[in-house]
């Protein structure tokens, strides 16, 4: 949706009170045994996600992210003239064979020219240091081998409602990683589809459900806070993605036969609505999306999504609201809240179709 053609509306209208104990500090276990919220044809149903396979259609497809992971949680020590400082740092964009940009605590400590020793081995230097506070880091080493040491000494890069709350750790490992993760790429993960383990997909193939993969790079830009007052005003962050020949025309004939297209995941649904065409077809698709979806836009192909419940005043709620309507969305999450859903990346899940 293009700006000029966004809803003029404030940022506070997306806005909910969340009692912090809801926010998810671990999933719970077996995957799919978290609880699910059914919303269609203007009907609340408290379920579970292991119900999925009864609740759908056969002729149905889900889409999943397969974005994998890195392990870009860092940490390190600064040398300069002396003196040493620890620092941590997230990378949350790769910007070619050796650099990548970075959040950094202390950032304030942090100059050009600093070096850091990541770990024991792995050495950079701090390139640039941007304005909004981000920071660029040229490795001593590029491609597979910065590959091999990242994933040999980072950590999850756990979303921050939750990493201020908890460091991460080896189960974050296997927890923060959904099961159809193949293509490196995200630093943060595709969180709605968290919920799907083994058991889960076993009853969805016996059901007749179809399950299709497309690929977005999930980005930090996905936690950043909305700053602007109105909707119009925000900046959505970009993203890196791939839909390939194959699973468009898979998906457009079950679109035809009368199946259910359901995105598991905001970043399927971005990817999905990005590269539809006219009159609702999907075409082979690779490049970046900056896509917003806000209260007001027309989807093209998706008729359902799986996501867990969001931030308030982010553009997730937005996306939310656009799928199922402002007032639905508001009484969707004060349902939510009154019933004790769990919150965020590693809490409860719902099942919405569009209004």
């Amino acid at each position: 949706m293009k700006m000029a053609d966004r809803p003029d509306l404030p940022v506070s209208a997306f806005d909910f009170d969340l009692p912090e104990d809801l926010i998810a500090l671990r999933p719970v276990r077996p995957r799919r045994s978290a609880k699910m919220l059914h919303a269609e044809n203007g009907v609340l149903a408290d379920r579970h996600m292991a119900d999925l396979p009864q609740v759908l259609r056969p002729g149905d497809v889900l889409v999943f992210n397969d974005t994998r992971v890195l392990p870009v949680q860092l940490s390190g020590i600064r040398h300069r003239d002396g003196h040493s400082v620890a620092i941590d740092a997230t990378l949350i964009e790769r910007l070619d064979g050796s650099r990548w940009r970075a959040f950094a605590k202390p950032g304030r400590r942090l100059k050009a020219g600093d070096a850091i020793l990541f770990g024991d081995l792995l050495q950079a230097v701090v390139e640039t240091k941007a304005d909004d506070g981000t920071i660029v880091f040229a490795f001593a080493v590029a491609g597979a081998a910065l590959d091999t040491a990242i994933a040999e000494i980072g950590a999850m890069p756990l979303p921050p409602y939750i990493a201020q709350r908890r460091p991460a750790d080896q189960r974050d490992a296997v927890d923060y990683q959904t099961l159809l993760a193949k293509r490196d790429g995200a630093v943060a993960a595709p969180t709605a589809a968290l919920h799907f383990d083994s058991e889960l997909f076993d009853g969805l193939v016996a059901a007749g459900i179809g399950i299709e993969t497309v690929t977005l790079h999930v980005g930090a830009g996905t936690f950043l806070p909305v700053k602007a007052e109105s909707v119009r005003e925000h900046k959505m962050h970009s993203e890196t993605g791939e839909i390939d020949a194959g699973t468009a025309d898979r998906i457009n004939a079950a679109k035809a036969s009368g199946g259910r297209i359901i995105a598991v995941g905001t970043t399927s649904l971005r990817v999905l609505e990005t590269a539809s065409a006219g009159g609702g077809m999907l075409r082979p698709w690779h490049g970046s999306t900056d896509i917003f979806i806000t209260p007001g836009y027309q989807f093209r192909l998706t008729d359902g999504l799986v996501t867990n419940f969001h931030l308030p005043r982010s553009t997730l709620v937005m996306l939310v609201s656009a799928l199922m309507g402002m007032d639905e969305t508001q009484n969707l999450y004060h349902h939510a809240i009154s019933k004790r859903y769990r919150f965020y990346s590693y809490g409860d899940g719902s099942l919405l179709f569009t209004a």
